[in-house]
């Protein structure tokens, strides 16, 4: 007998790796995995849904809800992240981390969700990184900032500390 699904209850499950699958079973059809990376928002309880239309229910998420698929520089500021869910928004670099297997994630939507990078965007994100005084900088342009796992401190383009 088929199960049967609520909107609490959906049997749709986005995987650790961004791969989305209902019932255990993989979701393979393209368009079908833009809809879904498009219509996932957080909600204010920790919860995720997925929204077609006036359709909605919740899904689980497995580690990061949003991947990001690459990254825009800016002339002085943080880069652009390029979203799963087709939207762009500037990198927040305190939220910026690393997990076990050494893949940057980061805060997004707000601080609401995050994101885990692909492997483009995170070697495009390594090309703004530069190592000074044993500190890890974001550089773009005029705009420098530290970043590490012990918090995030601003200074001036030029400040010798």
């Amino acid at each position: 007998m088929a199960r049967r699904h609520t909107r609490e209850d959906s049997g749709i499950r986005l995987d650790r790796e961004g791969r989305w699958w209902h019932d255990d079973e993989p979701v393979e059809h393209p368009r079908i995995i833009d809809a879904f990376n498009r219509g996932l928002s957080p909600t204010d309880d920790g919860r995720y849904r997925l929204a077609f239309g006036d359709d909605w229910c919740f899904v689980t998420v497995d580690g990061e809800a949003y991947r990001v698929t690459g990254l825009t520089k800016q002339a002085d500021a943080p880069p652009l992240l390029e979203l799963s869910d087709g939207t762009r928004e500037p990198l927040e670099p305190a939220s910026l981390d690393a997990d076990v297997e050494g893949v940057f994630t980061c805060g997004v939507k707000g601080g609401h969700a995050q994101a885990r990078f692909s492997r483009d965007a995170q070697a495009a994100l390594g090309e703004l990184l530069e190592e000074s005084e044993g500190k890890l900088w974001l550089r773009c342009g005029a705009y420098r900032r530290m970043v590490g796992p012990f918090g995030v401190e601003t200074l001036p383009t030029g400040d010798s500390r």
